[in-house]
């Protein structure tokens, strides 16, 4: 039987990664003392490997094909394929950053001000290049981590730091001066292994139903009935992600109307439909959506 196999980051991504094969159709069952998860589909393999490590190894052709950031493949200047774009993260659908941060008493507004200081970060490899690029001589050393506390502290000069919001370095009062990369979840893939058909119709399909499972979280839908009368002023209130679907009834005076809507718009919008003689509303879940 023919293999796929594939890399599951390991750390702060893990569970997020998980929770989204489990809503696309899959149930990766990881073992806290095993680094070779379960999955009921005989032709995956998993593996648990640290997100900073999956490009080595999907380049090397360890691995197949693995789930990790954009970042720690810029970070190794991996030579492997980015097979899909998948943007999420471990508590949202935002792509993360990666900023030039100082301590609150600095007095750098630049990068450009920093030339000769000391800069701690985790990614060592691309803030080296990136500081080359622009001719600024800087010493950069590698973070075990804590890293928010160096800078803080004026154990360096700054520091290089992943953030989604900008709320935890703000509570720290740290400020950012610049912005290095975003980056967001890739499904990347070993240039040999997408020689291989089977392979590649398997990695396109597990992306297929990935990115569905994604574009269906925080996403609900909502089903009703409405005299045609009414119909233009029930349209007017739905932000559907297309366009709504419009089924005749038995009754020729009245239609069906089925549509997606965010989720969050449901606790205001379904007493508005109410008001507008909508009927029968039913709001439902959704697993995937397919675009």
């Amino acid at each position: 039987m023919e293999v796929l196999r594939l890399g599951i980051p390991k750390g702060s991504l893990e569970a997020a990664t998980i929770e989204l094969f489990r809503r696309s159709g899959w149930k990766i069952n990881a073992d806290a003392r095993s680094y070779f998860p379960t999955v009921d589909d005989p032709s995956l393999r998993c593996l648990l490997v640290r997100a900073q490590e999956m490009a080595r190894y999907v380049e090397s052709g360890t691995l197949d094909a693995g789930i990790t950031g954009r970042d720690w493949v810029l970070e190794h200047d991996a030579d492997v394929v980015v097979a899909h774009e998948l943007v999420y993260s471990k508590t949202s659908l935002r792509p993360t950053r990666w900023v030039l941060v100082v301590g609150p008493d600095s007095r750098v507004q630049r990068p450009e001000d920093l030339r000769g200081g000391r800069i701690a970060t985790e990614l060592v490899g691309y803030t080296r290049r990136w500081f080359a690029e622009r001719g600024i001589d800087v010493q950069i050393e590698f973070s075990w981590g804590a890293t928010e506390a160096k800078v803080a502290e004026g154990l360096v000069d700054a520091i290089v730091e992943v953030t989604e919001t900008g709320s935890s370095l703000r509570a720290n009062r740290l400020r950012i001066i610049d912005t290095l990369m975003e980056s967001n979840t890739q499904l990347i893939a070993n240039k040999t292994a997408l020689t291989d058909p089977w392979k590649r119709t398997k990695l396109d399909n597990i992306a297929l139903l990935l990115k569905a499972a994604i574009e269906a979280q925080g996403r609900v839908g909502l089903m009703l009935n409405v005299r045609r009368e009414h119909l233009p002023q029930v349209l007017d209130l739905l932000p559907a992600l297309q366009r709504p679907t419009i089924s005749a009834l038995s009754d020729d005076d009245w239609v069906a109307v089925n549509t997606i809507i965010e989720e969050r718009t449901v606790r205001d919008l379904i007493p508005k439909l109410k008001a507008s003689h909508a009927q029968g509303i039913v709001e439902y879940p959704l697993n995937k959506i397919v675009l």
